[in-house]
């Protein structure tokens, strides 16, 4: 009976700290608007009024507003590795961080805010295996980037090394996005360490506005 019992406590116990480890996370609403302060003034009449904030714990990992709306091509197409309708080096929107962070390859991300842009993996014998999809999310410095126009690929990437400080942009990982979750909500992959939030943008084609959900990875890294 005692063995019998000394196996339940620690059950309980794995268990609770499995519940509260899948807590630690979590992504609220922001009532404010980006900093002005930080962001040009066009990218800034481009953002929503409203964001979201994901922390861990007490601590804040990032804030986040998306662009009012993403204009999709006519001829946009998914498929295969390609998840979202986007143009690449088309303005997603801001995020913020408080503190250093890293990025989807375990980059340094200095605190800061920083422009979000749509971009695609390339493929090489440089990318395989590193992640199941080729979209991405850029991450530019807010003062390098001051245009929501769409930008060259060569241009974001040269632009993103900045952030890293490497030979290599600075990336967030975008995943499928799960149906039937809560517009604005968290998951956890945790045989890969991943954080992953789900949101819903709004997406422009010809004349028609739709809801876009959209999963980033804002914790994690690639397979090594």
């Amino acid at each position: 009976m005692i063995r019998s019992g000394l196996w339940c406590a620690m059950f309980s116990t794995a268990l609770l700290a499995v519940t509260a480890s899948g807590q630690e996370y979590k992504v609220t609403k922001l009532d404010t608007p980006a900093p002005a302060a930080m962001i040009a003034p066009e990218i800034a009449s481009q953002l929503q009024s409203t964001g979201f904030k994901v922390t861990k714990g007490s601590a804040a990992l990032c804030e986040g507003w998306l662009a009012k709306e993403w204009p999709i091509a006519a001829d946009a197409k998914t498929g295969g590795e390609i998840l979202y309708p986007l143009t690449t080096g088309e303005f997603i929107g801001v995020i913020r961080y408080a503190r250093k962070a890293a990025d989807f390859r375990d980059q340094d991300i200095p605190a800061g805010t920083y422009v979000l842009r749509y971009a695609q993996q390339p493929i090489d014998g440089a990318h395989v295996g590193t992640s199941p999809t080729r979209d991405f999310l850029a991450l530019l410095p807010s003062a390098k980037d001051r245009d929501p126009k769409p930008i060259d690929y060569k241009v974001l990437t040269e632009t993103s090394k900045q952030t890293s400080g490497t030979a290599h942009p600075a990336i967030l990982s975008l995943q499928k996005a799960e149906e039937g979750a809560e517009p604005l909500s968290i998951r956890e992959v945790s045989e890969k360490q991943w954080v992953i939030v789900h949101f819903v943008g709004k997406a422009k084609q010809g004349g028609a506005t739709k809801d876009l959900p959209m999963e980033l990875v804002v914790v994690g890294k690639a397979a090594e």
